[in-house]
């Protein structure tokens, strides 16, 4: 009889599709710009999940991008505890009322923000 193993994990390719911070940034500026325009409900679903999707992407890729620094170095250091704050804010419910609703996707562009300047900052030249 033959065991089969599942097929390695695909390697994160960092040079073939770098995730578009710029869009992401946008989306988190909906909710957190000085004179962002209230959303109603629909929109505001719409947008907590696409913020939770930047942080579903972004994660695996900041997480790569300080594999190969030291264990003392201080932006890796800062780095993974954002993933790790990001990850715990992907566990937050939606919440039952608007103003629950609108902490919870505010939570998550900030943490989307935040992502976006690790990952900035790990990929400088």
């Amino acid at each position: 009889m033959t065991h089969r193993t599942a097929p390695p994990a695909p390697a994160t390719d960092l040079d073939h599709m770098p995730p578009c911070i710029a869009t992401m940034r946008t989306t988190a500026r909906q909710l957190l710009a000085e004179d962002a325009k209230p959303v109603c409900p629909e929109e505001l679903e719409t947008l907590r999940l696409a913020l939770r999707g930047h942080i579903q992407l972004l994660v695996p890729v900041i997480e790569a991008l300080t594999l190969g620094l030291p264990n003392d170095d201080v932006p890796k250091a800062c780095a993974l505890a954002c993933t790790r704050e990001a990850k715990m804010r992907l566990r937050l419910g939606v919440g039952g009322y608007p103003p629950v609703r609108m902490s919870v996707a505010m939570k998550l562009a900030r943490s989307v923000n935040a992502l976006c300047d690790h990952y900035e900052n790990l990929t400088k030249d």
